[in-house]
């Protein structure tokens, strides 16, 4: 190879160094949020709806309205707001479905009321899927989803979920249809979300995959759990 090719190829080199240099500074400046922030919705399980809606009631002082049924899982819901966009769903099993999603059947077993999943905001589905793909966090979706409210409006939005097996921790995305009303917006008022804390067996595993999905979070090493502290006409109270 003559002086001038490897001169060239010398330049290349470091072009490509530094083209890979800067990618991984954009990837690290990213901006996360923060887990309070980014949450849309906190899923509460429980094995009866009103039984559900009672428990809540009890602690926060504030009733939850029943929202409606999700065709084809066999859940339905109770709704609580937490103002700005984010709000807590009662998630139960619905008693007009025959038929009960496998990955909903734990819901008939739970003695109390607790924290079961979480869901993120994101507002074009298509960008967030080639955002995550670009951190190396493989998807499911998204998907379409859809209820219908005792008012007989049927809500629809699209979920993106996440593959991994770190458990109920890791969230799924979700983005509501143009036109759909928040559920926060005329869901019962009263409450205010302070924070959301997780802990996990494998925390730092857990921490470092949030940050790959843009969310910044403190994950403490234990038993696995989302625990949320709330401000309602009760005091401030604490769920998980």
């Amino acid at each position: 190879m003559s002086d001038q090719e490897q001169s060239v190829s010398r330049r290349q080199w470091l072009k490509y160094m530094n083209l890979g240099v800067l990618s991984m500074i954009g990837a690290s400046m990213q901006k996360l949020r923060d887990a309070r922030s980014a949450v849309d919705h906190l899923l509460l399980g429980a094995a009866d709806r009103e039984a559900g809606i009672a428990w809540l009631e009890e602690r926060t002082g504030v009733k939850a309205v029943i929202g409606g049924s999700h065709p084809s899982r066999g859940t339905c819901n109770a709704l609580l707001s937490f103002g700005s966009r984010q709000y807590l769903e009662i998630l139960a099993p619905d008693p007009a479905q025959q038929t009960l999603v496998p990955q909903y059947e734990f819901l008939r077993q739970l003695k109390t009321p607790r924290l079961i999943s979480w869901a993120v905001s994101m507002e074009n589905a298509e960008a967030t899927v080639a955002s995550l793909k670009t951190a190396g966090v493989e998807t499911l979706g998204p998907s379409p989803g859809s209820r219908r409210r005792p008012d007989g409006k049927m809500m629809t939005w699209k979920s993106l979920g996440v593959t991994s097996d770190h458990g109920l921790i890791i969230p799924f995305f979700i983005e509501w249809d143009r036109g759909v009303i928040h559920p926060s917006s005329d869901s019962p008022q009263g409450c205010r979300l302070l924070s959301v804390e997780f802990s996990h067996p494998k925390a730092a595993d857990v921490e470092g995959m949030l940050r790959r999905m843009g969310i910044e979070a403190k994950v403490g090493r234990g038993q696995e759990q989302i625990k949320a502290r709330i401000e309602c006409p009760k005091g401030k109270v604490e769920l998980m």
